[in-house]
């Protein structure tokens, strides 16, 4: 036992001393990887531009900022991309920086976190040995890292939910603006005006982008679908791509898009709905069983004491 918790510590260390060189003195690394680190430097900064937050005060909002930085260029040298949660980061408008310095410091947090609460359980005699609070504080560190993925997580699908039916409304304003003798671009930028929403604003943004960088509005949909991790954009791109030149065609394509976004979205609250009364009914049958043998326990008593 107590070679495998001196292999255990001494790996836990190695590890720890090899992350930590890494991130001060970072290789010179590779031509592609040098331009990948441009794009995202200049990703980041129309990020800021577009969507300014209050900047991080004190020591250890400073100490945030330095972390961030650095395991970002970590993750970047080893080539760990993170799709799915950098989509998910995008639908929220949050800094991959500061997500990774909030995953380190939180892991940091549990790493002391479990010894503390072996001290507590130990107190109260529950719990004894060298190991416990090794792997307690092992189990707390991993826990307290991967909470952040989490609630990035589940942000993210409430968000692309609005998405969807912002979306579908949209689809609905593109579609009357076509019918009222405006062509396509006008159309989709005009109703994308209509609103100040995020997502008019990150759809008016996209448009606005393509009008720059000289590619068609359609294709900029998608990628900022591609960019946030929706479907929706993807395939309205694909359907506007094929039916760009015909009005009458991108009209009826548009509406039965919507159309179908809007019997999904109801599918969807009614199946939320269903869940929500099957738990409710399963709550008061628990209420109920806890009732009758908070009725039978004390005659039940009697019988087995005769």
């Amino acid at each position: 036992m107590n070679i495998t918790i001196t292999l255990v510590v001494g790996g836990l260390l190695g590890l720890g001393c090899h992350i930590l060189l890494r991130a001060l003195f970072p290789g010179s690394g590779d031509p592609l990887a040098q331009v990948a680190r441009v794009d995202a430097l200049r990703a980041r900064g129309a990020r800021h531009e577009s969507s300014p937050s209050a900047p991080d005060v004190g020591h250890l909002g400073s100490l945030r900022a330095w972390a961030g930085v650095r395991i970002a260029e970590l993750y970047r040298q080893q080539g760990w991309e993170l799709r799915s949660v950098r989509a998910d980061l995008a639908v929220l408008e949050r800094s991959w920086e500061h997500f990774l310095a909030t995953k380190a410091l939180l892991g940091a947090a549990g790493l002391f976190f479990g010894p503390m609460l072996f001290v507590a359980v130990w107190q109260l005699g529950l719990g004894s040995g060298v190991a416990v609070p090794v792997w307690m504080a092992l189990a707390c560190g991993a826990v307290f890292f991967f909470l952040p993925d989490l609630e990035v997580r589940r942000d993210a699908a409430d968000r692309r939910r609005d998405l969807r039916r912002v979306i579908g409304a949209y689809l609905d304003l593109v579609s009357m603006s076509l019918a009222g003798g405006r062509g396509l671009p006008e159309a989709l930028m005009a109703a994308a005006e209509v609103s100040d929403g995020w997502a008019n604003r990150r759809i008016r943004g996209a448009l606005s982008d393509a009008r720059i960088t000289g590619i068609s509005q359609w294709q900029a949909l998608g990628q900022l679908g591609e960019e946030l991790g929706v479907e929706e954009l993807k395939d309205l791109s694909a359907s506007l791509a094929l039916v760009s030149d015909d009005g009458a065609k991108v009209r009826e394509s548009l509406a039965a898009r919507a159309e179908t976004m809007r019997h999904r979205e109801l599918a969807e609250i009614e199946g939320s709905a269903g869940e929500k009364s099957q738990s409710m009914l399963v709550a008061q049958l628990l209420l109920c069983a806890g009732f009758l043998v908070f009725l039978i326990y004390p005659a039940a008593i009697r019988v087995f004491q005769v």
